[in-house]
């Protein structure tokens, strides 16, 4: 009998994980990608249903993720190092969730192998969002979808 090796974000901690197994930790939910507020007075963040100008609607895919940051600067590059401030992520987000010392959701494709998965359980806003350059700024606050906390 073989003993099983535990997988990878059971074994690491964020920061041990190398860059190809830090990359799969992203479900492709895209949400991190959406336009969010942030309340003045509490500081709570609202995510919206606008996207990024750079992100495919219906694969929730960055559709230039290396040369991101040229056209989006203000685009956040996630490390571990920043894993205490991951509370503005969705709930759902595999880093948050490990940041928290969660363990990764059935759904999520390192578990159940399925990349559709994400879509399937309704977790990404996949063919229900709206592009930056569709909608005024102003406006935004017309599409809030959920706080995250």
């Amino acid at each position: 009998m073989t003993a099983s090796v535990a997988p990878f974000w059971k074994r690491k901690t964020l920061a041990q994980l190398d860059s190809q197994e830090w990359e799969s930790l992203c479900d492709g939910c895209g949400l991190c990608c959406l336009q969010k507020l942030e309340d003045e007075d509490d500081g709570s963040v609202y995510y919206t249903r606008i996207a990024c100008k750079l992100l495919d609607l219906d694969s929730c895919r960055c559709s230039d993720y290396p040369n991101r940051r040229t056209f989006v600067p203000d685009c956040i590059q996630l490390t571990a190092a920043q894993a205490d401030s991951f509370q503005w992520l969705p709930p759902t987000c595999a880093y948050r969730l490990l940041a928290q010392g969660q363990d990764l959701p059935a759904w999520h494709h390192l578990v159940s192998g399925d990349l559709a998965a994400v879509h399937r359980e309704r977790i990404s806003q996949a063919g229900r969002m709206l592009s930056e350059n569709s909608v005024a700024e102003d406006d935004w606050e017309d599409y809030l979808i959920f706080r995250s906390g």
